[in-house]
């Protein structure tokens, strides 16, 4: 039997390390090592919870702080358990500082490591999160794409050994979860009527006052001329609002949400603002249009299929870019969006997939 070590440490990851648990496979023995890079608990806890994950093998309890304080903390908590468990193979999710503190752990000791999500690219080497993905794909024993695109990508880098494209685990659980969440559809258009859904977190966007202003007067504005819009607000972002003053409009700031009262704020809105790389995804497979408040996405297929937009927050014309795209899209559900997902991400077992490649390698290695 076989040893594997997920290193997770955020909301993200923890949602594409559940199909990894849900699809049983007795060839291995999976443990789970929490970073703590999240650890607020409705952006940790609940999520396991909800997810009816295990608890974490692990929790090396990291915490908040910049990001090289992040990497540091983690790559020097990791190697004492590393060598203690001695794993076959050692699997990183994303982009996030705990991908690259597992990735570059997991490398020097001398363990197989594997990425899922591998081959994404912003081309924007400004993003921390670029950077780590970059280092992570070039590390990596294994590399499992979500997308065509990304598998292109590795190859254009000259990355073409043991590269899989398996889908996206977050499509996966989206499937296993879309009846439940399209039950509760209209109890939440009870309760909020009709609204756009907001979210933010992204350093560029949240940690420089004067970009966070300006989104934040111009997302009113929408709110006035349309609909509710309803906020839930990441504890960092929280941190920043308070340091402007900025015009709330029709804007309902609330509490982070568990995953899946997210999915269901997601699925009932008219439409979704973002600067998140899983809801683009999230919105594509409910049907519901997407504006991305950044400068570009590592998920092109959706900027492809034209069920998201782009509007940089960087324009000097935002806040009539946001305005006139959201005259454009806001109301028009995507009706064909499954077919779109299919397109694109190919498959809804990714888990399966996985499991089959690492029981074909790890054997083998």
């Amino acid at each position: 039997m076989k040893k594997l070590i997920s290193i997770v440490g955020t909301r993200p990851q923890f949602i594409k390390l559940a199909p990894m648990f849900y699809f049983k496979n007795h060839n291995f023995i999976h443990k789970i090592i929490h970073t703590g890079q999240h650890y607020d608990f409705n952006m940790d806890k609940i999520f396991f919870q909800e997810l009816n994950l295990p608890d974490p093998d692990y929790h090396l309890g990291v915490g908040s702080g910049t990001n090289l304080y992040q990497f540091s903390e983690i790559t020097k908590k990791l190697e004492e358990v590393l060598l203690k468990e001695n794993p076959d193979c050692v699997i990183v999710y994303g982009d996030t500082n705990s991908t690259l503190a597992g990735a570059i752990s997991a490398s020097k000791l001398g363990f197989k490591l594997a990425h899922i999500e591998a081959g994404l690219r912003s081309h924007n080497k400004k993003m921390q999160e670029e950077i780590n993905r970059i280092i992570t794909d070039h590390l990596s024993d294994l590399l499992f794409c979500p997308t065509i695109n990304s598998k292109k990508n590795l190859k254009k880098e000259g990355i073409n050994n043991a590269v899989f494209l398996v889908g996206d685990l977050m499509i996966e659980l989206l499937k296993r979860v879309e009846n439940s969440v399209k039950e509760r559809q209209e109890d939440i258009n009870k309760k909020y009527g009709s609204f756009i859904l907001l979210t933010l977190h992204r350093a560029e966007n949240v940690d420089n006052l004067k970009i966070l202003k300006n989104i934040m007067d111009s997302v009113s504005f929408v709110s006035k001329k349309y609909y509710t819009v309803i906020f839930p607000v990441h504890p960092r972002t929280m941190k920043q609002l308070k340091l402007i003053e900025f015009d709330k409009g029709n804007i309902l700031l609330t509490n982070p949400v568990s995953y899946f009262d997210m999915l269901c704020l997601e699925n009932s809105s008219r439409l979704i603002i973002t600067d998140s790389g899983g809801i683009q995804k999230e919105a594509l497979f409910f049907g519901v249009p997407c504006i991305t408040v950044r400068n570009e996405t590592e998920w092109v297929e959706t900027i492809e299929s034209k069920t998201n937009y782009l509007v940089s927050p960087l324009d000097p014309n935002f806040s009539s870019n946001l305005l006139k795209t959201v005259d454009k899209i806001i109301d028009n559900r995507i009706p064909n969006s499954l077919e779109i997902i299919r397109k694109y991400f190919k498959f809804f077992d990714s888990s399966k997939r996985i499991y089959n490649v690492l029981e074909d390698m790890l054997w083998v290695w």
